[in-house]
């Protein structure tokens, strides 16, 4: 294995901290911003429309868990596969595991993979996907969170082997501006602004940052209406969000759905049936014997243009369902004045 502890300096091996190898990590997560910056005091990254993942290897032993910590192994056997190949024995590493649309990272190409479960290498390697490294929290016996995001980028790229399968998420330092401006002409999500000194903090923090190029974010599925004309499956799903205890209504979305994902979301959707509206801030306009009610459990991934002053979305677009992320953790993104 590569001898890491020759990147760090003496003061740098102060921060490493000796621990049993752990069973989990919440991960760190990024703080939403309208602000816009490009400075060297920070590092910039593609924000992936993917699965958030933490990679555990541990003599030989290889686990995948989901944001949630919702354990994915089976889900991406051929991720399993590369690990078990790696010279390290003893790691963990942060990334986003993700499928491609052309040359643009595609949440809906990615539903082909998610939430299915044990599937073989063969079929894994039809709808291929690809795990893109951010960051590592942990070598061989030590935790390296209290590392600055320079250094643990520089482990990350020496310790890890990359293959076509895994990846080494680039970053830029320098012409960040353009980076961004790129990202944004190519039609990604956005980009990841990230303080160059800081620690990895397993909760949300204002040392990453996310740019975003489009806006979205995930709503809770509530219910749906009854579909019109030739429209098979429904007509549009109702979302919502938490604030507090209160499950809000955020509005209807009607596009984003192919005849395929009308029919296979209903069939999801339909476990969930209950005669009992989640939510009482209800617009009257809605017509509730048209309405199929849902109890608060599937998540899913919606682009919009921006919020309107009623609490809903202008011209949403419905991406996917969430797998990653539990419904009590959904409240409305407002952006920081980081």
């Amino acid at each position: 294995m590569y001898n890491y502890l020759q990147l760090l300096s003496e003061q740098e091996k102060s921060f490493l901290i000796e621990r049993p190898f752990p069973s989990s990590y919440p991960p760190m997560l990024a703080t939403l911003t309208d602000r816009r910056f490009f400075t060297l005091e920070w590092l910039y990254e593609c924000k992936f429309d993917g699965e958030r993942a933490l990679g555990f290897c541990h003599n030989g032993n290889v686990k995948i868990l989901s944001r949630n910590k919702k354990d994915i192994r089976t889900t991406y056997p051929d991720i399993v596969s590369a690990f078990k190949d790696q010279s390290c024995d003893n790691f963990i590493v942060d990334g986003e595991i993700v499928a491609f649309k052309e040359n643009v990272s595609s949440f809906s190409y990615l539903q082909r993979r998610l939430g299915v479960k044990n599937i073989s290498l063969e079929e894994a390697s039809i709808n291929p996907v690809y795990y893109y490294l951010f960051d590592i929290l942990y070598i061989d016996k030590w935790d390296v969170r209290d590392l600055p995001l320079r250094t643990r980028k520089q482990l990350l790229s020496k310790v890890i082997g990359y293959n076509s399968l895994i990846r080494f998420s680039d970053y830029v330092t320098e012409n960040s501006k353009v980076f961004y401006e790129d990202a944004c002409r190519a039609g990604w999500e956005g980009v990841i602004a990230k303080r160059i000194e800081s620690k990895y903090q397993s909760k949300r923090s204002l040392d990453w940052l996310k740019f975003k190029c489009v806006k979205g974010q995930e709503l809770i599925i509530i219910g749906y209406t009854k579909p019109k004309r030739t429209r098979e499956g429904f007509g549009a799903l109702l979302l919502g969000y938490y604030d507090r205890d209160k499950l809000c209504y955020a509005g209807k979305v009607g596009t984003g759905f192919t005849k395929q994902s009308l029919l296979s979301l209903k069939q999801q959707m339909d476990k969930y049936l209950t005669l009992i509206p989640p939510i009482s801030n209800i617009n009257e306009s809605i017509v509730y014997q048209d309405v199929t009610w849902l109890q608060p459990v599937l998540v899913g991934e919606i682009k919009f243009l921006e919020w309107i002053e009623e609490g809903k979305l202008r011209h949403p677009s419905f991406k996917g369902l969430r797998y990653d992320k539990e419904a009590k953790e959904i409240i409305k993104e407002i952006p920081h004045d980081a």
